[in-house]
């Protein structure tokens, strides 16, 4: 039960986190300070600015393809 409660508070967000600045660093956007932003945003504002960025910031990425 312990080990539950402790994925769900502390390795999941961390995951997201993870997972937030991973896609944000090798991706394109436009404009370029989109970058910056989101990268500040999701380190000061780690969970709550993830989720912002999966929902509102992967549609300002530039699609290589």
């Amino acid at each position: 039960m312990m080990f539950f409660i402790l994925l769900v508070f502390y390795a999941i967000p961390v995951l997201i986190v993870i997972g937030a600045l991973v896609d944000i660093l090798r991706n394109e956007f436009d404009p370029q300070q989109n970058k910056i932003i989101w990268v500040l945003v999701v380190i000061l504002l780690p969970v709550l600015g993830s989720i912002l960025y999966w929902i509102i910031g992967r549609s300002q990425r530039i699609s290589r393809y």
